[in-house]
């Protein structure tokens, strides 16, 4: 690789390409364009964008050696260069580390370096889909695949605890152990454990003594600092997320909400307390060390831990189905389904967080200073308890599904009443959407309080950008846009008792946008004619996003509908101030009523499945 090529690479933003300005979405492109051209350049085929993280980005290539049979997949992690330069040095720790690493299920480091300011590490990809994906696609994961996951990560863990294994004659502590970071090879049944972005060197052991091996290390390593990184704050244990000292128990935690986390069909670990690990129809053995391993209490989780490794003799002689337990979800809630059509990037819109928190005072961790910390939790999940965190990240994950839709949740001392209406563009995902749809119910009935949370579910492709050059200038449209709409199969006559309102459930008071009178009354005008969907406003200084997803129920008032919603564009210019403003309506009101649960009742795997 020459300085010429590889020098100008990092991806702008998290966010869904079609959300971005349209000047950032086309440097987005270019960069990724940049990228394939000079990966090709060096002789790689089949170049891919292959997913990207709070601190890099990753693609994957073909090497061919000679013959097209004798071909190598690799992967490229560049770091972002628009982070501090201490933290894109750490694809040089984490090339260290992970090129000391000899075990047939961790990937092969096969070059690192540093082109001007971008680190770029190049590997042997891991066969197969993560396990996330394999999540999505399937919902919760059979608990004969989550026995032979959890037998060959302990595997992998035993191998990472033996000093003498490493360079530095100390444990290595992966540090982020989740579903997306494992990749699993339907066709061998193997999993492999990938990025290493968070690994460290072991300060203490798993009986927390220092791994320092003698007095001059002991006495100038300093034991008050942590080495460790962060990991996915979805997953870590609690020593991990509170900052302390490096240890094999963090990864024994990843491996236990990494395992509750599929076994459940969930994307977090804080859903145990209302969905238990014992809930799912997992061996009891197993089931009762996960509680035990995602305890409260740090002396249960230790003994929990050490009670899996020192048992794992009994784990895989427990007897499974010759063929994997098929797992049917019954839904809750209605789903639809529908053909796909268009292709359809999915956001999720949730307003009234600020009700879920229990606090809005200091939190330990409003210090520290970290990407992925940034990302998924401090603008998020902060001051929240567990079961209102692992909620919202049950909502979240219905971001991964093409769906459209709202769903309108209130909370009451009785029980929990909701509102619902969400349609899923691909039949092969509706169990698995069906499972996530559900897990929201449950931990909808464990949260005790009395609150509205409402989340919209909009199509990203189908967000409108208006731009302006200076912050005092009026937003103006374009002649040539149009917010979009469907109109339904069959015309829907209204009932005027059941009719669901834009205005009902009141002012929502994590929505600052204050709209104009002139807009409000034009919405208004727009409530009155029978549809259903969202629409949002989205102001930042200098670009206005309009993400819609509206469908016309009454075929009558077709011509009057365009008209409203042609008239919500001619008044974006009186739109003052920034912030975000939401409307959600639902074709009609169908309310399911569910009752508070503290916990949902044991389920444990046959003891003889072969009978």
């Amino acid at each position: 690789m020459t300085n010429k090529k590889l020098q100008h690479f990092y991806i702008a933003q998290e966010q869904s390409i079609y959300l971005l300005s349209h000047k950032d979405a086309t440097k987005l492109k270019q960069w990724v364009d940049l990228c394939q051209q000079q990966l090709k350049q060096l002789g790689f085929e089949d170049v891919a964008l292959l997913g990207k993280g709070a601190y890099g980005f990753v693609f994957s290539g073909i090497k061919r050696k000679g013959s097209s049979a004798d071909q190598l997949p690799v992967v490229f992690k560049f770091s972002r260069i628009n982070l501090p330069q201490h933290v894109q040095d750490r694809l040089a720790e984490e090339a260290e580390i992970q090129g000391q690493l000899s075990h047939p299920q961790i990937p092969e480091v096969i070059d690192y370096q540093k082109i001007k300011r971008q680190s770029i590490l190049q590997m042997t990809r891991a066969p197969g889909i993560d396990l996330e994906q394999l999540s999505l696609q399937v919902g919760p994961l059979a608990p004969e695949l989550v026995v032979s996951i959890a037998l060959q990560l302990a595997d992998i863990l035993l191998y990472l605890r033996q000093a003498n294994n490493h360079r530095q004659l100390k444990p290595i502590v992966h540090g982020d152990i989740k579903p997306s970071n494992l990749v699993y090879d339907k066709s061998t049944g193997k999993v492999q454990l990938i990025d290493w972005g968070s690994s460290v060197s072991a300060q203490l052991d798993c009986d927390k003594q220092s791994t320092s091996t003698n007095v001059m290390d002991l006495m100038s390593s300093d034991l008050q600092h942590s080495n460790a990184r962060l990991g996915d704050v979805y997953f870590i244990g609690p020593e991990q997320l509170n900052g302390g000292l490096s240890s094999p128990r963090f990864d024994e935690q990843g491996l236990a909400a990494t395992l509750y986390a599929l076994a459940s069909g969930q994307s977090c670990r804080y859903g145990v307390k209302v969905i238990p690990p014992n809930a799912l129809g997992l061996p009891k053995l197993l089931a009762q060390v996960l509680t035990g391993m995602l305890s409260d209490d740090e002396k249960l989780r230790a003994q929990a831990g050490d009670y899996f490794f020192n048992n794992l003799t009994y784990l895989k002689q427990v007897v499974l189905a010759d063929k994997p337990t098929k797992i049917n979800a019954i839904a809750q809630i209605p789903v639809w389904v529908k053909p796909q059509g268009e292709q359809i990037d999915t956001v999720v819109y949730g307003s009234r967080k600020s009700f879920l928190r229990e606090q809005t005072g200091h939190d330990s961790l409003s210090n520290i200073d970290d990407a992925q910390l940034d990302k998924y939790y401090k603008n998020y999940l902060m001051g929240m308890g567990d079961n209102e965190k692992a909620f919202i990240a049950a909502l979240s994950r219905l971001g991964n599904f093409p769906v459209v839709g709202g769903i309108a949740i209130r909370w009451a001392k009785e029980g929990v009443y909701i509102d619902s209406n969400l349609t899923l563009f691909d039949e092969a995902l509706k169990t698995a959407f069906t499972s996530a749809v559900n897990n929201i119910i449950y931990l909808a009935q464990g949260i005790f309080r009395v609150g509205m949370f409402k989340s919209c579910l909009f199509n990203a492709r189908n967000t409108l950008h208006v731009e302006r050059i200076k912050e005092n200038q009026p937003f103006v449209a374009d002649e040539t846009q149009v917010i979009q709409f469907e109109v339904s199969d069959v015309p829907d006559v209204d009932d005027i008792t059941r009719l669901h309102s834009y205005f009902e459930d009141g002012k929502d008071p994590d929505e600052y946008l204050h709209l104009p009178d002139e807009l409000m009354s034009v919405l208004a005008e727009l409530n009155l004619i029978h549809h259903t969907g969202c629409i949002i406003f989205e102001v930042l200084p200098k670009h206005l996003k309009i993400h819609s997803y509206l469908m016309l129920l009454n075929h009558e008032k077709e011509a009057e509908f365009t008209d409203c919603l042609a008239k919500v564009l001619t008044l974006l210019p009186t739109i003052d101030g920034v912030g975000i403003s939401g409307f959600m309506k639902l074709p009609y009101k169908d309310t399911r009523f569910f009752e508070h649960i503290s916990s949902m009742p044991d389920k444990f795997y046959p003891k003889n499945p072969k009978l």
